[in-house]
């Protein structure tokens, strides 16, 4: 028996001076007086609510009722309360309403929600995702005639309906080179696509085949919201056809991981997604999505090396956005054109270097000049060493391409600083534009 229900019981058969009670000795005859006289006030509490109670009682009675009343009700109020809690503590139960709970749920805009099972998500985004065939004319040694031969093979992902035509977007190196691309898709059928356009450095192409072709179309999501620890899917056809479609499952490993690749047009700088969800060649162009099934990177690079697990890539879809609609708008990206070719310091054979300064050690030096260009107009010659452009450091090919082409557009002009015959100059160039 807990205290409260003890202090309750004592209040019922208790006189209200208890304490003075406690401290006595009670002798059998005064016991029962006690007992007559609590009797009677039973008595005369049952008359008040009979009616039958006298009109007045003297002020020291009314007080000794009303202590009885008011320890009797607080006792069963504290009862009630301490079992209704011990109840909640023991059960962890705790009331809420419908309304109540949705609204204390958060959506974290970090993280892609799931709204749906890995496998209906699969069944849903795997229709939109198709083979692609790169297929060029190749001379017979034996026959001396010319044929089409397939020399390659990679993903692509429809992401565009128009009513008219179905787009592709798949990587450049997919379909470099080709003289027919043949797009295999989710039900076997094979037709030929149309490039649309294509861009060496950021190695995107976009590619398109009749709308009633394509049953329907991926939607981009997203992804500068992904975290380290994001849930992702890759779909594409790793080495081939015959296995279209597959799945790998794994997490963001990393966001915005810088990977120099080499491309037709030159070292370039890619901002990727890092994941170790299994890409392979032939994945090339495929969707990595998301939970939600949105398409937050186009698959693009792997690194193989023995010993080496679970570094695959991905071009994020904020960076490859912006590349696909000029291709689709223009058929090419527009670019400011300086018109040099470039060799990096570390490649120019020391007799070409005697002149130059012991601090200089990084740059990069003019190889060629197009006559008709920006660089020429400026006054740029062969065996200039660039070491700067509007201030800011040039360590290499690549850091002047990428200030370019994020920094600059055409009609801009740059201020280029240059070492010519061991001194150093400051040439201004006006770009033109030019698609690579």
């Amino acid at each position: 028996m807990n205290e409260f229900e003890q202090e309750s019981r004592n209040h019922e058969t208790e006189p209200v001076n208890e304490q003075e009670s406690r401290n006595k000795e009670w002798e059998p005859d005064k016991e029962q007086q006690t007992r007559n006289q609590n009797l009677e006030q039973t008595n005369e509490q049952q008359s008040r609510y009979n009616g039958s109670e006298p009109a007045k009682k003297s002020n020291k009675m009314k007080s000794i009722l009303s202590s009885v009343m008011a320890g009797v009700v607080g006792s069963a109020i504290t009862l009630a309360a301490v079992n209704f809690t011990e109840m909640d503590a023991g059960q962890n139960v705790q009331p809420q309403t419908a309304a109540e709970s949705s609204s204390n749920v958060v959506a974290t805009p970090t993280s892609a929600k799931s709204t749906g099972s890995i496998a209906d998500i699969i069944e849903n985004s795997s229709k939109s995702i198709v083979g692609i065939s790169n297929i060029q004319q190749q001379n017979n040694p034996f026959s001396r005639t010319q044929g089409n031969v397939e020399t390659g093979s990679g993903s692509g992902v429809i992401f565009k309906k128009t009513g008219k035509d179905a787009f592709i977007v798949t990587n450049n190196h997919v379909i470099e080179g080709a003289t027919k691309v043949e797009v295999s898709l989710y039900n076997g059928e094979k037709v030929e696509a149309q490039v649309v356009g294509a861009d060496a450095l950021t190695d995107l192409a976009v590619i398109k085949i009749e709308d009633n072709k394509a049953v329907n179309a991926l939607e981009f999501g997203d992804s500068s919201a992904l975290r380290p620890g994001d849930q992702v899917l890759a779909i594409g056809n790793p080495l081939g056809l015959d296995l279209s479609r597959t799945v790998t499952q794994g997490i963001v490993s990393a966001v915005d991981r810088s990977i120099s690749v080499p491309t037709s047009a030159g070292e370039w700088v890619m901002t990727v997604i890092q994941t170790d969800a299994a890409i392979n060649p032939g994945n090339s162009g495929g969707a990595l999505i998301n939970t939600d099934g949105k398409v937050i990177g186009i698959n693009s690079l792997k690194i193989s090396q023995n010993g080496v697990e679970g570094l695959g890539f991905a071009i994020p879809s904020q960076e490859a956005l912006p590349i696909v609609n000029q291709l689709i708008e223009k058929g090419k990206v527009e670019r400011p054109y300086l018109g040099v070719s470039l060799a990096d310091l570390e490649q120019i054979p020391e007799m070409y270097l005697e002149n130059l300064p012991a601090n200089v050690n990084s740059g990069t030096m003019v190889t060629s000049v197009d006559p008709n260009s920006a660089a020429a107009k400026a006054g740029l010659q062969e065996q200039d060493l660039i070491v700067g452009i509007n201030d800011v450091p040039v360590k290499s090919a690549s850091d002047l391409r990428k200030y370019m082409y994020t920094k600059l557009k055409k009609g801009d002009s740059a201020q280029v600083k240059i070492y010519r015959d061991g001194k150093q100059q400051t040439l201004k160039v006006v770009l033109t534009a030019s698609s690579i």
